[in-house]
């Protein structure tokens, strides 16, 4: 069995119905059709919670999740154990059908990576980490051969969903990472435009909103005017609401890894994207490809500013967005002040 030949795509959306309906068809067989090395499944993804409200804008969750829960239930049946634990592109051939259900579905070619040093664009494809040759760089790979390497953990699991939601802005950040390593090479630091890059792919969210206030209050870290007076006004994950006026959506894979014990105190690195209000009469594809494209333009402008630095992202603690999480509906949760600053700390 291929990759292609993987279960169908279940039409079913987790943030709104039980495991039970979801399509119980086989994946035994993927396991089969890897390829053997050292890579192993990692043992976490038992513990993800598909329900999560930080996690319904995946589009591809259903799928994935289906197939990842099969997969961890294979890795008690001893017969598949030292299949699975030798098999390092399972994973990558997961997010590969996905991929190519989504091109399908949209009616689309698959997502690309936007060339850079003369370089053509290339076609996106999940690949084992043992693809990547020794010494070259994660990202100047991926610009040059549009093959994105991927372990079989939690990690790169959702560094893969990320990159079938927002492919746009993950094939722009990788295009700057490319440019940076050109100019400055691998050293033993990134610099500023990298680590801007790096803090927003790994730990950023991205709220949108109709209303500038909530926005204009988020950066100048005034918590009541940005995430309490307003409440009634942002969407609720489970829910869409064409009156809403205010949505996060969290960009970040190791935020996401991290949000699997949720903490008080995790904090995101934040931009702000300005829509209209028929942004939230949109369905939830519609949403986020129309976000994709915008965040795109957004960091492209953000990275080709000569001051840019991490300091532009603004803080976020992720708990405090209304609707993400039960105890922020109480007012009293926005009270600490360890937790819910006043500002940055001077030097």
């Amino acid at each position: 069995m291929t990759a292609t030949e993987l279960p169908a795509k279940p039409n079913t959306n987790l943030c709104n119905a039980p495991f039970d309906a979801l399509v119980n068809a086989p994946v035994e067989a993927v396991i089969d059709n890897s390829s053997a090395g050292d890579s192993r499944l990692d043992d976490s993804f038992v513990v993800i919670d598909w329900q999560a409200p930080w996690l319904c804008h995946l589009n591809q969750l259903d799928y994935i999740s289906h197939a990842i829960t099969q997969l961890s239930g294979l890795k008690n049946d001893p017969a598949q154990t030292d299949k699975i634990e030798n098999s390092p592109d399972i994973i990558a051939k997961v997010l590969n059908t996905v991929l190519q259900q989504q091109a399908d579905d949209l009616l689309q070619s698959l997502p690309q990576t936007k060339p850079a040093l003369n370089n053509q664009s290339h076609t996106l494809r999940f690949v084992s980490q043992n693809a990547l040759p020794e010494g070259e760089a994660y990202e100047s790979f991926i610009g040059t051969t549009g093959n994105i390497p991927t372990r079989n953990n939690l990690h790169d699991l959702f560094n893969g969903s990320i990159w079938l939601t927002f492919p746009k802005t993950k094939a722009l950040l990788n295009y700057y990472h490319m440019l940076e390593i050109n100019q400055q090479g691998i050293g033993a630091s990134r610099g500023r435009v990298r680590d801007t890059i790096t803090v927003l792919d790994e730990n950023g969210a991205i709220l949108v909103t109709a209303e500038p206030s909530i926005g204009e209050a988020l950066v100048d870290f005034d918590w009541q005017k940005s995430l309490v007076e307003p409440r009634e006004q942002w969407d609720k994950p489970k829910q869409s609401n064409n009156h809403s006026r205010a949505a996060v959506y969290i960009f970040g894979h190791a935020l996401l890894e991290k949000l699997l014990q949720p903490r008080k105190a995790l904090c995101a690195h934040s931009i702000v994207i300005y829509v209209t209000p028929d942004f939230f009469v949109l369905s939830l594809s519609e949403r986020i490809s129309h976000l994709d494209q915008k965040v795109a333009d957004y960091m492209e402008a953000l990275l080709s500013q000569p001051d840019v630095t991490p300091r532009k992202l603004s803080p976020l603690p992720i708990l405090g967005v209304p609707h993400f999480w039960a105890e922020n509906a109480k007012p009293n949760f926005y009270d600490d002040s360890q937790v819910f600053r006043s500002g940055r700390r001077q030097k």
